[in-house]
Order: C-alpha cells, then structure tokens, then sequence
C-alpha cells in the first residue's frame, strides 16, 4: 500500500506543476494579445510592459523578446532592441525575421562584423531572400572584402535581376577590385533598370577616371547634373575630372557651385585649393592666391581631419617663420577659460 500511495502523491505533484505552467503559458499568451492591441493603438510603453510581463510569465517563449525588440527599436533604444532581438533568436534560432532584424540593428549601429554573422545565420535560414544577400554584400563591402561581397550581389540578383541596388553595389566592389569594365557594365545594368539615378552616373564617371576616359566622364556627370542640378556629387566630381583635363577654370566654377549645394564638402575645398596654389606657383607676386589656397585646405580638415595629404600640403606651402613678418608676429593666439 506505502507505494502505491506514494506513486500517487509523486503523480499528484506532476499533474499540479504541469497545471501550474499551462495556466502561466495561457496568461503570456493573453499579454501578448494585450500588447499587440496597444501597439495596433500605437500605445508602444504600455505594449512593451504586456510584452515584458508576457516574458516573464513564460520565459522559454521567444514572441514576447521579438515584440519586445520591434519596440526598442522604434523608440530608438538600439542596444536594448538588439538584447531583446538576440533573446528571441536564443529561443527560436529557426526565426529569419528576428536574425534579419538583429542584424540590421547591428549594421546600423557600425558593428559590422557582428552585422556579417547574423546576416549570414539568416541567409542559411532564407537563401532565397534578395535583401539579406545585398546586405550582407554591403556589409563585406563595408569590411573591405570585395570578393565576398560580389559573390553575395551576384546571388542578389540571381534572386532577383529586376532591382538595380545589386547591380550599383556591385559596381562599386569590381570598381574597387579595379575590374573596370565588368564595374562599367554592371552600372549600365543598373541605369537600364532605372534610368534616372544620377548618383549610379557619378559612380560611372569614377570609373571612367580611373581609365583616364576623362571625356566620357564629363558626359556622365553633365548628364547627371542635368537630372537633377542641385545634387553636390556630380558638380563635385566635375570639379575633379576637369580639374584633370587641366581646365582649371572650368574646375574652379564646378567646385564652387558643389559648395552652393552643399557647403560642407572637404573635396571641393581641397580641389580649390589646389587650383589657387597652382595659380601662385604659377605667379608668386599673387599671394593672395597662395593666402585662399591655405584657407580652402584648413576648411577642407576642418570637415574632414583624416587627410595626411592636405597636412602636409598646408605644412609646406604656409608662410615661413624666418620671414620678416612673421617674426614680429610669432605669438600664437590663446583660446580663453571660460568664468565660472
């Protein structure tokens, strides 16, 4: 008798902790209900309090961490969307929705390595989808590995060669593989797709430069400057193609409209400047020319300090301290402390 009452306590215990858990996994699933009709509501802080609580009623359940992510990640709070979108993924590996948001969010946060494993966990899930390839490419791109990356566009569009991102992001890679006509015709692929994209002719045009088909470059850019004439790349990269033809006015007046776009540009300052300082070697007695060169190359750091080249420029051409000027004038201005 002293088993069998046993068996059926120990059966009894069973039942009631097997109870316990329907009855916790039935009251997750009414959260999660209750949140998704306050995100329908766009109520998102109440939605993610029913999500959270559905989380910890039913902690193996990887819908509640999903929603949880998809909210983070429109309040803007990326490294809690990131925990959650990971949390789902340790429940669910099998989920290509939560890897392939897990991975954007570590793409658009600059962790890119982390951004290249979670797109390729989602490309053994999903082969077949286009946007995971091409992000994935981006992302190799972004690495610099051009090979895997124009292997991952050329499976974009196998999937789908309709689209043009592929065959532009593709251009880019041989065009920095310096496979210049298979890049030159990858961006013609694109440009049949959609023909207006003045942005995929500025990209041509840098091609072509590096071909030295310096004409064939400024018909691209002109083209491209006609689609749309208040876009700083094509005048920018006019600047530069006739800055190579030696055309230097020609240069100067597509660098200064590029800054009438966009006065932020640190190559257009530093193509001016070269021109300026071409025109004072070229005349000595004209400093002023020598005086507006420097200026447009500290302007040029001044948006972009990563430029060795301009540094050593500014170096050699300022004015000397030995000059008689300068040596009445050699102490450096001093910022001043602000008062508490």
């Amino acid at each position: 008798m002293k088993r069998i009452v046993i068996t059926l306590v120990y059966t009894a215990i069973v039942l009631s902790a097997c109870g316990c858990a329907s009855i916790r996994e039935v009251q997750a699933k009414r959260q999660i209900r209750r949140g998704e009709e306050l995100l329908q509501k766009e109520d998102l802080e109440a939605a993610l309090e029913a999500f959270q609580e559905a989380a910890k009623l039913s902690p193996e359940m990887s819908v509640p961490h999903s929603n949880i992510g998809r909210i983070y990640r429109r309040l803007g709070e990326y490294e809690q969307a990131i925990q959650a979108f990971a949390e789902a993924i340790r429940r669910n590996p099998f989920s290509f929705d939560d890897t392939f948001n897990l991975a954007q969010l570590y793409h658009f946060t600059k962790r890119v390595k982390d951004a290249i494993q979670a797109y390729l966990h989602a490309v053994e899930l999903k082969p077949s989808d286009f946007d995971a390839q091409l992000n994935l490419g981006v992302c190799y791109q972004q690495s610099g590995d051009f090979t895997q990356a124009v292997e991952r566009f050329q499976k974009a569009i196998e999937i789908d060669g309709d689209r043009p991102h592929a065959y532009v992001n593709l251009g880019v890679a041989l065009d920095a593989q310096e496979k210049y006509y298979e890049a030159i015709s990858a961006y013609r692929e694109a440009l049949e797709r959609d023909s207006r994209q003045p942005l995929v002719l500025v990209n041509l045009a840098h091609t072509y430069m590096n071909q030295d088909r310096l004409k064939m470059a400024r018909q691209s850019l002109l083209q491209a400057i006609e689609m749309d004439p208040n876009l700083a790349a094509p005048h920018e990269a006019l600047g530069y193609c006739l800055f190579r033809s030696r055309d230097f006015g020609a240069a100067e007046r597509a660098y200064n409209q590029a800054l009438t776009c966009d006065s932020r540009l640190p190559r257009s300052h530093a193509g001016l400047g070269s021109i300026y300082m071409i025109r004072y070697l070229e005349d000595k007695t004209q400093s002023e020319y020598r005086d507006r060169a420097l200026e447009h190359w500290h302007r040029s750091l001044e948006f972009n300090p990563d430029q060795p080249r301009i540094r050593k420029l500014i170096a050699e051409y300022k004015p000397h301290d030995d000059d008689p000027d300068s040596l009445l004038l050699d102490e450096r201005s001093k910022p001043q402390t602000p008062s508490k």
